[in-house]
């Protein structure tokens, strides 16, 4: 390759792939929208299947558990050798899941389904986010961002789509969303031929990372850095746990209200999660990742030990403005974690994603269980003081970058 052409691949490199990021954010709302399905039907099947909320738990820690033990080994391993097509194989699982978990009529079956979709997202988040990084064009905060809104509102439209087709119609009508992963796929086959087309984005990405001072502190401190990080990550897929798996039997049990209207309410707290996530990445790229987490995390605290103790308007109230705080945290902590570590964007995301989902399964187990010798109440009164562990972020050492301009 001659310097002319090397420089004009460098330019290009830095220039933000917005088709390709908003592709992305598409693939991680199809994703995420087929895993919230899981959740947002709980109330159906605990009924439907006469089930206890330790085996509500146990789902959600073996849907969990495969999301996240296979994602470190595959952003390790396609860190070394990326597979540009990847992403739509991992889909294929996530649908044979969905197709299951429509005809599951009984309990070792939902775990068989849940497993699938779960194996589908782990493929997904590692290798997505290395495409968001490529795509970037340095501006690594606003692409992580946009990827990860698709993601927080196809969270959200799981218990939407439950209340208006599963609730009143039934689980087999899980089967319909097969087709939102078939067009998902569509669009994941033309993102991987751009991926392998654009290799080289990685190289120049990597270069300039390094050459604006990150990688340069000592390994001491990178891992204690870290481990800070995975505290706060703990802190906060802990919390986020009580509410993707026990909000609506919440509802239900303390204010009386219906399995559809404890959906829209999970809804609106979804929602505003994916409208934190989108103003986290760039807020962070401009006042610096270690700001945004100190607000994120801690600044939800007030609304977090005031929740089991208001009514139900305040519930709502607190709830939203909880995901709206809270959900901006991730973006900047993957971001930040990335930046300390340049060249292993695959196997970072696969890191944190993959202990965010572990964290959550095994929470929500051992919520359930102790739903089930307590209350839902209680559980949630245990959980209130999780984001005061928001306040290790002031041992995160200080990182600054200037965000190159279009």
């Amino acid at each position: 390759m001659n310097t002319k052409e090397s420089q004009n691949k460098v330019k290009i490199a830095n220039n933000t792939a917005f088709t390709v990021l908003f592709a992305l954010s598409f693939m991680h709302m199809s994703n995420d929208a087929l895993q919230s399905l899981i959740p947002a039907i709980y109330p159906v099947v605990k009924e439907s299947l006469n089930l206890n909320f330790s085996q509500i738990g146990l789902i959600t820690l073996v849907f969990q558990l495969a999301s996240s033990l296979l994602q470190p080994v595959v952003g390790w391993y396609t860190d070394k050798k990326p597979q540009p097509y990847s992403l739509p194989i991992g889909m294929c699982f996530s649908m044979i899941g969905i197709i299951l978990l429509s005809l599951a009529n009984n309990f070792p079956l939902v775990l068989v389904a849940v497993a699938f979709t779960g194996m589908g997202s782990s493929v997904l988040h590692p290798e997505a986010s290395r495409l968001a990084y490529m795509a970037s064009g340095g501006k690594t905060g606003l692409a992580q961002s946009i990827f990860q809104v698709g993601g927080n509102f196809g969270s959200s439209l799981g218990p939407l789509l439950a209340a208006l087709i599963i609730v009143p119609y039934g689980q087999s009508n899980v089967i319909w969303f097969v087709l939102l992963a078939f067009g998902a796929i569509l669009v994941m086959l033309r993102v991987s031929r751009w991926y392998k087309q654009n290799l080289y984005r990685l190289k120049p990405q990597g270069q300039t990372v390094t050459s604006k001072g990150y990688g340069t502190l000592p390994k001491g401190k990178v891992a204690f850095a870290m481990g800070i990080l995975l505290i706060l990550i703990f802190s906060k897929y802990l919390y986020t746990a009580s509410i993707t798996s026990y909000y609506t039997f919440y509802l239900i049990d303390r204010f009386g209200v219906s399995i559809r209207e404890s959906q829209y309410y999970l809804f609106a707290y979804l929602f505003s999660a994916a409208v934190g996530t989108f103003l986290g990445g760039p807020i962070g790229d401009r006042i610096g990742r270690k700001y945004v987490i100190w607000i994120s995390i801690l600044g939800v605290a007030p609304f977090t030990l005031l929740l089991p103790h208001v009514n139900l308007f305040w519930t709502c109230i607190f709830t939203i403005l909880i995901g709206l705080i809270l959900s901006s945290a991730f973006s900047a902590i993957l971001v930040y974690a990335q930046e300390l570590m340049p060249g292993k964007v695959g196997m970072i995301a696969g890191l944190f994603f993959g202990f965010a989902f572990g964290i959550a399964g095994i929470g929500s187990a051992l919520m359930g269980k102790l739903a089930d010798h307590t209350s839902i109440e209680h559980v949630y009164f245990i959980c209130s003081f999780l984001p005061l562990i928001g306040l290790v972020t002031g041992f995160l050492p200080n990182i600054k970058r200037k965000i190159p301009h279009t």
